[in-house]
């Protein structure tokens, strides 16, 4: 709080219609801090004291200590050179006249004006003090550009009570208040003029309420008024009922993402929170739970109840009631009727499913368009179920569960369930598929294939899920990409991104669980995964050049998702040889040790002298000859490569990444001894070819872990 004693709290609020709930808590914060920052700007802020409100019918801030009138403020305005702005005889030109009068200075003279040396002329500048600015005034500049500047999802355009004049705004405003203390603020938005009025809780409040004062103004509003103004305690306020309620009952309300979401969602719909609790009949509990779960908290907001030890659903609900009458059996009741049906529908398509096997809805996958460019449904499964047949064996695993699961991966899509929940494609699937008798490992890869990543090292049991998500996911890479739909800027409507992080994650994994070895490469590497994944497509069917083009954007998902925990400087030298995804971290990881070491400096240098010379080099050169070496540096360094060589790959076939760099690390005297003593660029041409292909045997020996020239400083 400030000690001015001319400042005092200001409180803004605009009263609207039904604001959106998933962007209120957005747009409380966005008008607060448009008003806040303009009003610091002029200087009308004594104190730091700042809040924001936001309920489903108003926005408003409060400060804790703003001035009435701003200080004066000192100025000094750069107008132009002297030698345009006065003539010989020191008086105003024409044009110093025309700029006064725009900067609203016309009063100013030739002796009111100041002059300054910019070092090459004199200009002249404008200075004195001007009044600081009025709290009416920076209010309504405020004002208007906080109305202007809301995050708005979408605009609505309505009519005032004049009858004539429109506006756009958010949602219809119907009233305006702002005091300074106990004074109202003389300020007008969207046809609104300010007083101290304001309006409670729709049902539960008495009417209108006048405002004393700005310091009242939230005690009030929670008092009679029935409204808790502040986003963030109605929140707290619904999570610790939900947490008394849901504790009392031996229950709880679960700790996913959606629960977090759901519980912003119906602070943006109550003003007075008050939690209660509901229940239906128990046979529904037959029905899978994600479909009650889902229609639970997407169509009716309520929270639905778990046994706390096994995470099973129970048939208890909670309720978060925007009023809280004396007797609230009407409200409980009301709400499980309304419930009911939506129960009683997920039962009906659910039984309905049922009765048609997954198998024979793939047919009907023919009469779904995935895209007009790349054919139907059922093309696309055709497609993923080749590429997982040809992948499964890869990995280790048999093709046959992998192709079952691809073929009836999007057979769920002709569902009433899935036509009701498009979010539960998939998971349906899975208990479809069980119904249906198909094979567990089946099951599971249809619910795992809308997984935004593998989080989870890949075993014997996971391993068809991994592959159908794999297969999945190159297949949308290629296909989307081939016919020009490649993300841009922030622009990504296919997922591509999401793509190809899925299919990082997958190889991550894949080695975690020891389906990949990082000392192996394999022929289900990207590159290769890719390729077969082109070659599914009808011929012209794909730009050309799709498959270097993905490969390219799978790798740089891959260095910036690394950036957040290496150098990048180490990432870089590893990703240059583009080796199999799932050896990247741990060639990184060895890069990161190998530049931790006093040779490493020296070598990365050196290594990126050889790059260039071999560059300017003929491809064509005749192979290293040992009879040609003359100077006793360059023997040496022969020797050295001889007897490094053996040993640097077979630490790199075993995957001891780190011990191949340490083992090159041996080689830094040689190499400092040669680019010493050894002239590369001979005049004869023989010694000249001989000594570029030992430093091409050099070369090869240094990059095969990673292109340590990228580690050069």
């Amino acid at each position: 709080m400030s000690t001015n004693p001319n400042a005092r709290p200001l409180i803004v609020e605009l009263v609207t219609e039904e604001l959106p709930p998933k962007a209120l808590d957005a747009l409380g914060q966005a008008f607060a801090e448009g008003i806040r920052k303009t009003l610091d700007t002029l200087g009308l802020l004594a104190g730091p004291g700042a809040a924001a409100y936001a309920t489903p019918r108003r926005l408003a801030v409060r400060l804790d200590a703003v001035l009435g009138q701003a200080p004066d403020q000192a100025y000094a305005e750069k107008l132009m050179p002297a030698a345009i702005g006065l003539n010989e005889a020191g008086e105003p030109t024409p044009a110093l006249l025309k700029k006064l009068q725009a900067k609203g200075l016309g009063h100013l003279g030739a002796a009111d004006l100041s002059r300054r040396h910019d070092g090459k002329q004199d200009v002249l500048y404008a200075e004195g003090t001007a009044p600081g600015a009025r709290l009416a005034d920076g209010l309504q500049q405020a004002l208007d550009y906080a109305v202007t500047h809301l995050p708005i999802p979408k605009v609505m355009q309505y009519q005032l009570a004049d009858g004539r004049t429109n506006v756009k705004f958010v949602r219809p405003a119907q009233r305006l208040l702002a005091l300074w203390g106990a004074d109202i603020v003389p300020v007008r938005t969207l046809g609104l003029e300010a007083d101290r009025l304001t309006l409670g809780h729709r049902f539960q409040s008495s009417g209108p309420l006048s405002i004393g004062s700005a310091e009242t103004w939230a005690e009030r509003l929670s008092g009679e008024g029935r409204v808790v103004p502040s986003f963030a305690e109605r929140r707290a306020l619904i999570a610790s009922q939900l947490a008394e309620s849901s504790a009392a009952l031996g229950a709880t309300i679960g700790q996913e993402p959606e629960v977090e979401a759901l519980l912003d969602e119906v602070t943006a719909l109550v003003e007075y929170p008050t939690v209660y609790v509901g229940a239906f009949e128990e046979e529904f509990l037959a029905v899978p739970p994600e479909c009650l779960i889902l229609t639970m908290r997407l169509n009716q907001k309520y929270f639905p109840l778990f046994d706390p030890a096994t995470g099973a659903l129970t048939h208890r609900f909670l309720i978060v009631s925007n009023s809280q009458p004396a007797d609230p059996t009407h409200i409980i009741q009301g709400n499980q009727r309304v419930v009911r049906p939506r129960l009683a529908d997920a039962q009906f398509f659910y039984q309905t499913d049922l009765k048609t096997p997954l198998i024979d809805r793939v047919a009907e996958l023919a009469n779904s368009v995935y895209h007009n460019k790349l054919g139907t449904q059922l093309q696309r499964t055709e497609r993923v179920r080749k590429l997982a047949r040809w992948l499964a064996p890869l990995l280790g695993g048999p093709f046959e569960p992998a192709a079952r699961a691809a073929m009836l991966a999007h057979a769920d899509l002709s569902t009433q369930m899935v036509g009701e929940f498009p979010e539960l494609q998939g998971i349906m699937g899975a208990y479809y598929a069980a119904h249906d008798g198909e094979p567990p490992v089946v099951a599971r890869a249809l619910r795992d294939q809308y997984r935004v990543r593998l989080d989870e090292p890949v075993t014997d049991a996971t391993l068809t899920s991994a592959v159908l998500y794999m297969a999945e996911r190159a297949e949308t890479l290629i296909g989307i990409w081939g016919i020009g739909l490649a993300p841009t800027g922030e622009r990504d409507p296919y997922g591509l991104r999401r793509a190809a992080l899925g299919l990082i994650s997958a190889y991550e994994q894949l080695t975690a669980g020891g389906q990949l070895q990082a000392s192996q490469d394999s022929p289900a590497r990207l590159s290769a995964l890719l390729e077969q994944a082109a070659a599914n497509f009808a011929p012209g069917q794909l730009a050309e050049g799709t498959v270097e083009a993905v490969l390219d954007f799978v790798y740089e998902r891959c260095r910036n998702q690394l950036a957040a925990h290496y150098e990048r400087s180490a990432i870089d030298a590893v990703l240059a040889l583009r080796p199999p995804l799932h050896q990247v971290a741990a060639r990184v990881q060895a890069c990161e040790r190998f530049a931790a070491l006093p040779e490493a400096e020296s070598l990365a240098a050196a290594n990126k002298r050889v790059s260039n010379l071999l560059k300017k080099a003929d491809d064509a050169q005749p192979d290293f000859d040992p009879a040609l070496l003359a100077e006793p540096a360059e023997r040496q360094l022969a020797e050295t490569i001889a007897r490094l060589e053996p040993q640097a790959t077979a630490q790199l076939q075993a995957g001891d990444f780190t011990a191949s760099l340490a083992t090159l690390a041996q080689a830094r005297a040689a190499v400092d001894a040669f680019f010493t003593d050894v002239m590369v660029m001979a005049e004869d041409p023989r010694v000249r070819a001989n000594r570029l292909a030992l430093l091409r045997s050099l070369h090869g020996l240094m990059n095969q872990v990673a292109d340590l020239s990228r580690l050069a400083r």
